[in-house]
């Protein structure tokens, strides 16, 4: 697999946009839960392609899977940007950022795919967060980070890789 890189027909200013957010979303209070309504969502979603249909159609799961099989659903995913967000639910920046991510996912999801890597977390916990921040992209266990460390996401949380169309 390539390291990772991003490029999406929204152009740079919308990741600049994602980052600048993420960068400043640990100023100041609490983070909210800001996800879309179900409305919105559908809005947002209508007309996606299948593949990324496909992970709206997991939103918010907490999925049980192997190094391989996340790296499979990567390779599925190719010809599309993909934003992996490697996060936990005991992370202070981790749930900082998820109301940026919640935005991010509805405005850019018909373009670019999503996913959570819910790395040395436990399930219950994991639900838990996801229920107070319910984002429309699945996120996969990795309780040991052993796919965290095959994907080199590195050893510090949060941290988000972006992957090219290629």
């Amino acid at each position: 697999m390539r390291r990772p890189s991003f490029a999406c027909s929204r152009g740079p200013g919308a990741i600049t946009a994602i980052l600048l957010g993420v960068a400043l979303a640990g100023c100041g209070a609490p983070p909210r839960s800001a996800a879309p309504t179900a409305r919105q969502v559908a809005a947002a979603f209508a007309g996606s392609p299948p593949p990324l249909a496909a992970l709206h159609g997991q939103a918010n799961q907490l999925l049980s899977a192997t190094t391989a099989q996340v790296k499979a659903r990567l390779g599925a995913l190719r010809g599309y940007p993909v934003i992996v967000n490697v996060w936990g639910s005991w992370c202070g920046p981790c749930r900082t950022e998820f109301p940026i991510f919640q935005q991010a996912a509805v405005a850019l999801g018909r373009h670019v795919a999503f996913l959570g890597l819910d790395a040395a977390d436990n399930p219950g916990n994991a639900r838990t967060f996801l229920r107070g921040f319910p984002v429309t992209y699945p996120s996969y266990q990795d309780p040991g980070a052993h796919t965290a460390f095959a994907l080199r996401a590195g050893s510090f949380y949060p941290t988000t890789q972006f992957y090219d169309r290629t």
